[in-house]
């Protein structure tokens, strides 16, 4: 009996993406469901009913939720040749604490910008340069954050870039200018076919956030 695998998910989700590269990555087969997260789903608010919240990954009945951890099962459950997460305990333990940054840092700093205007917008978009100029200092020149195989840290990371041009469009700024090397390992991860059939076209995106910014009554 083969595997029963259904992704509960909403296509602007930068979290949801990381479950779609990492399903991807390990060639999983699945069933993706949209939500409309103005009016969830029966299934999602079973599956979830602690944050009810997407994604939820449900593998033969049963729900995992919450995006890394989604992702870490998947690279237990269904590991190919070339896992995520490092095999050595401390390379692994690493990789989770910049994962951990990832997503305390840059989801937030970002957030700043499209739901402010003004010196609040401008103070969001120093912090939210100066925590990518951090990561680019831990890439450093290594191909990507583990080394030089795509990883788990790239997968938190690379989601996030898809809203770079609204970013950018936003605030006024370039992220290329601000943070070259970290541009130039996105480029790199969007040449992998498991990134670039995940991640929605950045203009999309961009009206996306343009309908959001009008919930929130912001405007330049």
């Amino acid at each position: 009996m083969s595997d029963e695998v259904i992704l509960l998910d909403a296509w602007p989700s930068m979290y949801g993406m990381r479950v779609r590269i990492a399903l991807a990555e390990n060639g999983v087969k699945y069933e993706y469901k949209e939500e409309d997260l103005r009016n969830k789903s029966p299934l999602l608010l079973e599956m979830n009913p602690i944050h009810r919240k997407i994604p939820v990954l449900i593998h033969n009945g049963k729900p995992i939720c919450e995006s890394l951890i989604i992702v870490q099962y998947i690279d237990e459950v269904w590991n190919n040749k070339s896992p995520l997460l490092p095999s050595d305990p401390y390379e692994r333990a690493k990789a989770r604490f910049w994962a951990d940054y990832i997503y305390k840092k840059v989801i937030d700093t970002g957030k700043k910008m499209w739901t402010t205007k003004g010196d609040e917008m401008e103070a969001g978009k120093k912090e939210f340069i100066e925590v990518h100029k951090v990561l680019e200092e831990e890439l450093g020149d290594k191909p990507y954050f583990g080394g030089e195989t795509f990883g788990y840290v790239d997968l938190a990371l690379i989601t996030f870039c898809s809203a770079f041009y609204t970013y950018e469009t936003i605030a006024n700024f370039s992220m290329e200018a601000e943070c070259p090397k970290l541009i130039a390992w996105s480029k790199r991860c969007m040449q992998k076919e498991s990134v670039a059939k995940s991640l929605p076209d950045q203009k999309k995106i961009y009206g996306f956030v343009l309908e959001l910014r009008k919930t929130f009554d912001v405007w330049l």
